[in-house]
């Protein structure tokens, strides 16, 4: 089906946004965070035009149009959290910002593609949380990661606990908390918290490929991996158990097209084709 979308597209499903936007190309679709001047902070709404934007890409990745998301931000920070220009510290809906927050990291989390966040600069709070909810993340070697909530008298959100904690450890999550120090991308990346660190100049063009070659792979068999990989994590599952889940997974993966025309692709001797079609 041909693609409705131009590239430089900025209308999300409910109007023009002055901050997210979508954008297809191809079968890759681009989520772009465009509010530079503050760092690509979010407002409630703009928490609600991104899980619009998500909702509608998740609509077009069940038709088969798209088959991988890249998540960036303009300017020089990916995101720096929640914006609280003009928050009234006695009366902060903290809540009600947090109600609108989750739904949007799940409908992240869950999409029914490989996602893909190129990282710069600020990555923090709300930043962060949208990183950790992408299946890969490539950072500029200068990325800024960490917890700087102390200052506020708040503490980690946006899933921060729990990622830092099974990356790196009690101590090591608590001590950035406490500390508030940030860490750059490369050291990041070398303490195993994301995928990969580049040079700033050319993280776009570096995720935008990933994002293509994904695209054009299994991604019926990439979507198992990452729900095995999320179900092993939350369940602390033994290895016994996973292996229980792993050959389930590529039994169902056993009948789809993409598996077919892998088998059939080897014995021919040429490049497959995939679909990315979970029913033959």
């Amino acid at each position: 089906m041909p693609d409705t979308h131009d590239p430089h597209d900025t209308t999300g499903p409910s109007g023009p946004s002055a901050t997210v936007s979508l954008s297809v190309d191809g079968a890759v679709a681009e989520i772009v965070l465009d509010a530079p001047e503050k760092l690509n902070a979010l407002t409630a709404a703009d928490l609600d035009t991104l899980r619009s934007l998500l909702d509608e890409a998740t609509a077009r990745a069940h038709r088969g149009e798209i088959r991988a998301l890249l998540l960036r931000g303009e300017g020089r920070g990916f995101c720096a959290g929640r914006d609280v220009t003009g928050t009234d510290p006695d009366n902060d809906d903290a809540a009600g910002y947090l109600a609108t927050l989750e739904p949007t990291l799940h409908a992240l989390s869950d999409f029914p593609a490989p996602t893909f966040a190129a990282v710069q600069g600020a990555c923090l709070g709300v930043g962060l949380g949208l990183a950790i909810a992408c299946d890969v993340v490539h950072l500029s070697e200068t990325a800024k990661i960490g917890s700087p909530f102390a200052a506020l008298g708040a503490t980690l959100d946006s899933g921060g606990h729990a990622y830092l904690l099974s990356r790196l450890g009690r101590h090591r999550t608590l001590d950035l908390i406490y500390s508030g120090d940030l860490i750059s991308g490369e050291q990041a990346v070398r303490e195993g918290l994301f995928s990969r660190a580049v040079p700033k100049d050319e993280l776009l063009e570096f995720t935008r490929s990933a994002a293509r070659t994904a695209a054009a792979g299994p991604t019926v068999a990439f979507r198992e991996s990452a729900r095995l990989l999320a179900a092993i994590d939350a369940g602390s599952l033994s290895a016994r158990d996973a292996l229980v889940l792993e050959n389930a997974a590529q039994v169902r993966l056993s009948r789809t097209p993409d598996y077919a025309e892998g088998f059939r692709a080897f014995q021919e001797k040429r490049t497959p084709v995939f679909t990315g079609k979970a029913h033959r």
